[in-house]
């Protein structure tokens, strides 16, 4: 795997449509880190230092509720940039990075971003790129609301791990409710449902799938 950051900023799918010239400078104020399974990359509340780039490994953001019980926000796939929030909107992290496994990540400072966003060429490019992604978000959240936990759990598996005829999750199953948006108890129910249809069994850390299963949603 290449250890350059402005290639791996390139080849994120968040810069797709950022400018060669403009990744070349992001590339240039970041920085490259390795993060230890369990560590806490920063948590809800404190200042926002940097945004985050997942090079690879699993990310997971949490937001800790009123009565102090956590939910999983998001979990960070490879290619994502994160806490980007701190750029426009506020200057604290609105929630808490844990790293899943051990994660490579590439740091960018938020004062330099923030310095770069001051020049016009770079400023005029970003934000272009972020009203394209914009466009394609809005159409995403309402594809995703329109769908049932049925169809939200399939597009989950097959963003995460492809349409793969065995997965073995990262995330427990509590989890994983709440990244689609539902209770444990109807995630437990919709499990039930997919292991009498007979193309899906999950059994203890592993997922083994049938191509039916994927042809369903």
């Amino acid at each position: 795997m290449t250890t350059n950051p402005f290639e791996l900023i390139r080849g994120a799918k968040f810069f797709n449509d950022l400018s060669e010239s403009a990744c070349r400078r992001l590339g240039e104020l970041s920085r490259r880190r390795t993060v230890e399974k369990r560590d806490m990359l920063f948590m809800e509340g404190t200042e926002g230092k940097a945004v985050y780039l997942l090079v690879s490994g699993s990310i997971q953001l949490v937001k800790t509720n009123i009565d102090g019980r956590e939910t999983v926000i998001k979990t960070v796939k490879e290619g994502e940039l994160f806490a980007e929030v701190i750029l426009f909107e506020k200057s604290q992290y609105p929630v808490t990075a844990i790293a899943r496994t051990e994660a490579e990540i590439i740091e960018l400072p938020r004062a330099d971003f923030l310095h770069l966003l001051d020049e016009r060429d770079f400023r005029n490019d970003f934000m272009a790129m972020l009203m394209t992604r914009q466009r394609y978000l809005a159409e995403r959240i309402q594809q995703l609301t329109a769908m049932d936990v049925e169809a939200r759990f399939v597009e989950f598996l097959r963003e995460h791990y492809g349409e793969a005829d065995s997965i073995t999750p990262d995330l427990s199953k509590k989890d994983i409710a709440s990244a689609i948006g539902t209770t444990p108890e109807t995630f437990s129910r919709l499990l039930q449902k997919l292991e009498t249809r007979g193309d899906f069994s999950w059994k203890g850390k592993s997922i083994q799938l049938k191509p039916s299963f994927w042809d369903g949603v």
